[in-house]
């Protein structure tokens, strides 16, 4: 059998290709122990890269880090009070429909509209069409702040 982390990824690729070596190896023209390990080692990388990502991103302080983002934001009024009411619903739903903000904030239609539109204008929030429903965006200006693991802050 191959050990494809000895030899590598460019090579177990072309292993996979090779005639079968006997009648035990797969049904066809190409060796299928070849491409059973090569299949491994893909899924391992993957794997690995999983982990490595989500250490990085360390999605389960994600929420955390966005909530104290908004109430800076709040604090400094460069968001309307109860924006965090629409992050924090758009974060569990993964999108929110426009007609469910009003109610979400406590609010009338037009404050409702406000509101979001601070969030829109950030580009916190996005959306296909004035119709569609809201998600999140993870605009380029805080991606050190709420993936701080992902884009540390520039040193000088």
């Amino acid at each position: 059998m191959v050990d494809l982390a000895r030899v590598g990824p460019q090579c177990c690729c072309l292993h996979c290709d090779l005639s079968r070596r006997n009648d035990l190896d797969g049904r066809g023209d190409l060796s299928e122990e070849t491409l059973a390990a090569f299949t491994r080692f893909f899924l391992e990388t993957c794997i690995d890269q999983v982990n490595f990502m989500e250490s990085l991103v360390e999605p389960d302080r994600l929420r955390t880090r966005i909530s104290m983002w908004v109430e800076e934001e709040t604090r400094l009024g460069r968001l309307q009070p109860k924006s965090g009411n629409i992050l924090e619903a758009v974060l569990y739903r993964e999108e929110l429909p426009r007609g469910d903000i009003a109610a979400l904030v406590g609010t009338g239609e037009r404050q409702a509209r406000r509101i979001a539109s601070t969030l829109f204008e950030q580009g916190i929030l996005v959306s296909e069409s004035p119709r569609t429903p809201l998600r999140l965006a993870f605009p380029a200006t805080l991606a050190s702040r709420w993936m701080p693991g992902l884009f540390p802050e520039k040193t000088e």
